[in-house]
């Protein structure tokens, strides 16, 4: 944890899980169980089975058969949302009336509009977006080198994401839900480039190609253009082979990211940094292996507690939402759009 500004909390953040869905499975749960300042004292299921088998799994002391009940239970300090897009406003709203803090899975929304409504949350309630990558050592290290000027002014940022998922009983491919590519994937895109240049696109542009048969977007190109002929495009897509990679340009040098947004847990990471151009040696930059889920539930919970800073709260949130719209707006009108 030594990645993360702060110090540890003195009292533990008492969390409750709200969903048992695969990423919470998988992902973020054990890696919340190697966060000193965390612990996980409830979880939730539509189904009281399915949410018993999950606590005992990861000996959590408390199940409960309905999302309202977690909700409801003084005893927990903070919630991890895991539900399906759709959900993602309304649970998160209500968990924050109740004084609870909220670290929500991307994306905060369905759309900009249902994520405004969050904007009604109690003053003092921290509700963040769960982008893990903000808090890997690989990310934070481009920002330095991109704030130290090695590599010049940043001219161009090139992402392509994808991976191949055809199944119609997803829910990543029901658009009922907030399933497709964009939303899914394209919010890390998004986001990342909005890291690197420190500003937001003033306008937008996408083409988009939707599942004849699901009906969601299953591939994407995008144009984002950040001003002062700062531009960014990303290539997505839920229908082909596995694949990710950021490019970072600038006048002076350019930065590569091998696995910028599914880093390993067990194995090291590296970013290349080349300021000597073609045919000259490429500096390689590696990191010990990190979970970057357990430095987000790390700082998420400092900052509930006040021993360190969340850097990107409801507002941040909100313009990456607005980006998000724009590019769907894009797509019905064939024109640029602004965010």
């Amino acid at each position: 944890m030594s990645y993360l500004a702060g110090e540890p909390a003195t009292e533990k953040v008492r969390w409750g899980i709200l969903s048992t869905a695969r990423i919470a499975r998988q992902r973020v749960v054990p890696a919340m169980l190697k966060s000193p300042s965390t612990e996980i004292v409830a979880v939730a299921s539509r189904s009281l089975e399915n949410a018993r088998n999950f606590a005992s799994a990861f000996d959590i002391p408390r199940a409960y058969g309905s999302y309202q009940e977690l909700i409801d239970d003084p005893e927990i300090d903070a919630i991890y949302n895991a539900l399906p897009n759709h959900l993602h406003v309304e649970t998160t709203l209500a968990a924050a009336e109740k004084g609870k803090h909220v670290l929500c899975e991307k994306p905060i929304g369905l759309d900009l509009a249902d994520a405004l409504r969050l904007k009604a949350a109690p003053q003092g309630v921290l509700i963040g977006e769960a982008f893990m990558i903000r808090h890997h050592p690989q990310w934070q290290a481009v920002a330095d080198i991109v704030a130290s000027g090695r590599i010049g002014p940043v001219k161009a940022v090139q992402t392509f994401f994808s991976f191949l998922n055809v199944d119609p009983a997803n829910i990543r491919n029901r658009p009922e839900t907030g399933g497709g590519a964009m939303l899914d994937i394209g919010c890390y895109a998004i986001a990342s480039a909005r890291l690197i240049f420190g500003a937001e696109p003033v306008r937008v542009q996408a083409l988009i190609d939707r599942d004849p048969v699901m009906g969601t977007d299953r591939s994407a190109a995008i144009l984002a253009d950040f001003g002062d002929g700062r531009q960014f495009s990303a290539q997505l897509s839920t229908q082909a082979f596995r694949f990710q990679r950021v490019g970072i340009v600038g006048t002076e040098g350019r930065i590569e990211l091998d696995t910028p947004f599914s880093a390993p847990t067990d194995e090291t990471s590296r970013i290349l940094l080349d300021v000597h151009g073609p045919g000259q040696p490429v500096e390689k930059i590696t990191f010990p292996p990190v979970d970057q889920y357990a430095l987000q539930a790390e700082a998420f919970s400092r900052a509930v507690r006040g021993t360190g800073p969340w850097r990107y709260g409801l507002d941040d949130a909100l313009a990456n939402m607005a980006v998000l719209d724009a590019l769907f707006r894009s797509e019905r009108s064939g024109n640029w759009e602004k965010p």
